[in-house]
């Protein structure tokens, strides 16, 4: 965990990122969390039967990655998450490693918000992409 920044400290390119190795215990705890328990993530025989042909990890486990980095690297901690549009790409499967960015694209002095592109990525893949809007602390 870093110190974060603070809206001051912000400029328009900064990106930061985190990554995470999807596991099999992963997917049950946050299907456990979630109450989603869609075929499609826990059971190898329901999954066989899709398009992917085995088993994958929800969308929104990859997200949280996202949460991740604006809360713990930048902005940081006491950063409020406020907005994030999602679109998923592709899937992500047990023992992919996903690595989460949020990149500043646009600063909002007079309400000191931060609008953020969001991607999460496989091996250089993206797989999820979208925007976050969140309000950093700030010095004043």
């Amino acid at each position: 965990m870093s110190d974060g920044y603070f809206f001051e400290d912000l400029q328009v390119g900064m990106s930061a990122s985190a990554g995470k190795t999807i596991t099999e215990a992963d997917i049950l705890m946050f299907a456990a969390v979630s109450m989603d328990t869609n075929p499609v993530h826990l059971s190898a025989e329901a999954a066989a039967g899709t398009q992917f042909k085995e088993r994958i990890a929800h969308g929104m486990l990859s997200a949280g990655l996202i949460s991740a980095v604006l809360g713990t690297k930048m902005p940081g901690p006491g950063t409020i998450y406020m907005s994030q549009n999602l679109r998923f790409r592709a899937p992500v499967r047990i023992g992919d490693t996903v690595t989460a960015t949020a990149e500043v694209t646009a600063l909002d002095a007079a309400k000191k918000r931060a609008t953020l592109k969001t991607t999460c990525s496989v091996g250089g893949k993206v797989v999820i992409e979208g925007e976050a809007l969140v309000m950093p602390r700030s010095r004043s």
